[in-house]
């Protein structure tokens, strides 16, 4: 099943400059688990030591946040969306 994966400007080195990757996935944590076999240390900037989705990068499937749905176990289908987020934090009061 081939996925749109919208890879976000901090990640883009990664990717060889890509802003958006085609992957076969069937659920989300298989379509990290590709990226990483495409661009090796992609998985790592994701998910953290214990296998979860890192605090600061939010995940969405066609617009619903994978947090809200199953999580990494969040199935995918043809034609959908991944998109990557970093979240924004900082700034002055």
């Amino acid at each position: 099943m081939s996925v749109v994966v919208r890879i976000p400007t901090p990640l883009r080195r990664v990717t060889n400059g890509q802003g958006e990757v085609q992957v076969q996935a069937s659920t989300v944590r298989d379509a990290i688990d590709r990226l990483e076999e495409l661009y090796p240390g992609f998985k790592e900037r994701l998910v953290d030591e214990h296998g979860e989705v890192r605090k600061f990068v939010n995940l969405y499937v066609n617009d619903e946040d994978i947090r809200f749905l199953k999580g990494l176990d969040t199935e995918l289908k043809v034609g959908d969306t991944l998109s990557i987020v970093p979240a924004i934090a900082g700034g002055q009061r």
